[in-house]
């Protein structure tokens, strides 16, 4: 008990933690409540896409405070960093004092080498060996890289989901997965690019050049006709009835389906339904559970798919979130 007291009061005139209220009198001196100071420090989260940056502010209680989505499209020249850093400086602005701001988390939708500080290749950004230090240098305070499914998994409580498989069902398909509470990156830093192995042999050809990826059946683009209608429009029309739509999206959770349970199967974890299909997933998980079980006989029910935490903005939250772990090591 000493020694607890001793720490809280430590982090109580660090500010990490402060006073909350007060118990009910149980006869004698009222005992205080203490918890997270939310307001001790911040970070921010940036996710990168081919035409959009997606910006996130969050406090110390792992709160969105802020968020903004501005269309920024993608180039590989200087001055693309140069405005990307005025979008940010404009989006802080009045915001947070700047010694509370610990740093800038940016997810990329790529293969990351990140002691070089370099995009080693990316399909959806349609560049290979890009250097993130003018990137870096530009914003101008301490900056973490991060591949965007990886930041997405980072979003996620690790008390709450130590060993778990994400399956991030943007625009593309991506994934990541924790063992331990820690990221498994792999031997070149490809664990987890679910959406490259092959559902469907000989099937749709998919952006990479292959046939018959995950991604050709279970990314977003499926259901948004890349794009061409948004997705919560797709999902008006399910709700109304239209025959088409319903097919498409009965094949979708099909697919699915099978790619869950193979991933099951190889690494016996929770699976955590994220990105902006995994955002709307929550209303379907029967009917998804039900083809799940169809395709995996070992099991009596589905209770370790999850729905994620964070929807649209769990990429920006996560790399950003890094920033918390980081201190809270340091502390």
């Amino acid at each position: 008990m000493p020694t607890v007291l001793a720490n809280v009061n430590d982090l109580l005139e660090k500010r990490v933690l402060k006073e909350t209220g007060e118990y009910a009198s149980t006869g004698g001196r009222k005992a205080k409540s203490i918890g997270i100071n939310k307001s001790y420090c911040h970070a921010m989260g940036i996710l990168i896409t081919a035409n959009h940056i997606e910006m996130v502010l969050v406090n110390f209680g792992d709160e969105i405070i802020k968020k903004d989505r501005i269309r920024l499209k993608f180039t590989a020249e200087l001055s693309y960093c140069t405005e990307v850093a005025q979008k940010v400086k404009t989006f802080l602005e009045g915001e947070v004092a700047k010694d509370t701001l610990l740093g800038i988390g940016v997810a990329i939708p790529g293969i990351i080498d990140q002691k070089e500080r370099i995009v080693l290749k990316s399909h959806a950004l349609g560049i290979e060996n890009y250097s993130l230090r003018f990137l870096e240098q530009a914003l101008e305070i301490p900056v973490y890289f991060e591949n965007d499914a990886n930041a997405a998994m980072l979003a996620e409580k690790k008390q709450k989901y130590p060993n778990a498989i994400y399956l991030s069902l943007n625009h593309t398909l991506g994934g990541a997965f924790c063992i331990d509470g820690k990221l498994f990156r792999g031997q070149n830093q490809k664990a987890g690019e679910f959406g490259h192995m092959i559902l469907v042999p000989g099937g749709r050809k998919c952006y990479c050049g292959k046939s018959g990826c995950a991604d050709a059946y279970c990314a977003a683009s499926v259901l948004t006709q890349d794009n061409r209608q948004s997705l919560d429009a797709f999902m008006e029309k399910i709700e109304s009835g239209n025959e088409k739509i319903l097919q498409t999206w009965n094949e979708y959770l099909d697919h699915l389906a099978v790619l869950i349970s193979n991933l099951r199967m190889a690494y016996d974890m929770d699976i955590i339904l994220g990105g902006d299909v995994g955002g709307v997933l929550s209303d379907y998980m029967i009917s998804l559970g039900e083809k799940v079980m169809a395709y995996n006989g070992f099991e009596h029910d589905v209770s370790y798919l999850k729905n994620c935490s964070y929807k649209k903005e769990a990429s920006a939250v996560g790399a950003a979130k890094y920033f918390f772990t980081k201190h809270i090591v340091e502390l």
